[in-house]
């Protein structure tokens, strides 16, 4: 799993969203090292944290609860978080589990 934050400290803005860009496997192995890198995003994220997932080659359940945690954090913080170019198999991952009702995706 890799994790690129496109605005990093001191560079978002108002207008300018905070972008993070993941890629690879989020699973077992990941899930603590992903949840504790987007909690420091939002110590500085704008008021909209967006998630691009074309990376995201697999995830697992603790990975969509990694995603539901930092969604309900950001909202205690003003902080909307969105998901962006999901590809297919984590769209329907997404449907399947009812997540994309509940957690905003941005074209």
């Amino acid at each position: 799993m890799t994790v690129i934050d496109t605005a990093p400290l001191g560079v978002a803005g108002p207008s300018r969203p905070t972008t993070v860009h993941l890629s690879g496997e989020i699973d077992i192995f990941t899930t603590a090292a992903l949840r504790r890198q987007l909690m420091d995003t939002l110590r500085y994220s704008t008021s909209l944290l967006i998630l691009d997932l074309s990376g995201v080659t697999f995830c697992d359940a603790g990975a969509l609860g990694v995603l539901v945690g930092i969604q309900r954090r950001g909202r205690q913080m003003g902080i909307t978080l969105a998901l962006t170019a999901p590809r297919p198999c984590m769209s329907r991952l997404l449907r399947i589990t009812g997540l994309d009702r509940g957690l905003p995706m941005m074209a």
